[in-house]
């Protein structure tokens, strides 16, 4: 299997970015990994494995990023209003460095999203803000809402809001799409979530379920026994929805 390594210095972040690719053809699958997870992530917690034969059949191939989780959500050594400028700043890395070299590598015409966990909230508010750029999301144990309390996980901008976390945050602008653009691309776009029964997420992502569904935009949520929130549960997940 092809596996390639990339490291450059961001401007838009000031700091080196590296990421993992591994494929050589097939839809291109941008790929975020969870909150204390690295670029290697997946690679190292068998998820890369479990998609192997699908990525030598030329039929992925996965650009695994970073997520600077701890330079944005949870980077509690800032401001809330600075942690969200830095998932801008991130997004806008993404948008305008990844996508590129992605479609420099690849010009197949599908690029799919996946994330885990809050990887799956990077992912989920992507492609619900740019749906023209992306055919399909995946999203696997996710949160839709940061500023959401649940057991142990508290709300992620301490109480502070303003339209960045609102516009950031998906089961908060959803609702307030109208017909337009936006809303019609999105209706394209074919959307995959998962939660475990037991999962303390899984009412968020009822939620969203929900309103995706007022919106009439087409998805499927899958719920799994247990908490599956965890890498076991996601090397299943990942050959069946991928």
């Amino acid at each position: 299997m092809n596996r390639e390594y990339f490291r450059w210095y961001s401007q838009r972040l000031h700091r080196d970015m590296e990421l993992l690719v591994f494929g050589h053809a097939g839809a291109k699958v941008l790929m975020f990994p969870t909150r204390d997870g690295r670029f290697w992530e997946y690679e190292n917690v068998g998820i890369v494995v479990s998609l192997a034969d699908k990525v030598r059949a030329g039929q992925l191939h996965h650009y695994f990023i970073e997520g600077l989780a701890t330079e944005t959500f949870y980077g509690f050594h800032q401001h809330p209003a600075d942690r969200i400028r830095r998932h801008v700043a991130f997004e806008d890395y993404i948008l305008n460095e990844v996508l590129p070299l992605m479609a420099q590598k690849n010009s197949h015409e599908c690029t799919i999203v996946h994330g885990c966990s809050l990887g799956a909230f990077q992912a989920t508010s992507l492609v619900f803000r740019h749906p023209h750029l992306f055919r399909k999301l995946v999203a696997f144990s996710g949160r839709y809402d940061l500023t959401m309390k649940v057991e142990c996980f508290s709300d992620l901008f301490d109480g502070y809001y303003d339209d960045t976390v609102y516009f950031h945050t998906p089961t908060h602008f959803l609702p307030g799409l109208a017909n337009g653009w936006q809303l019609d691309r999105l209706r394209e776009v074919e959307i995959v979530l998962t939660i475990g029964n037991t999962d303390p997420f899984l009412d968020n992502n009822r939620h969203l379920s929900h309103l995706l569904g007022e919106k009439n935009i087409d998805h499927r949520l899958h719920v799994w026994d247990g908490r599956a929130h965890r890498a076991g549960a996601w090397r299943r997940m990942a050959p069946l929805y991928i």
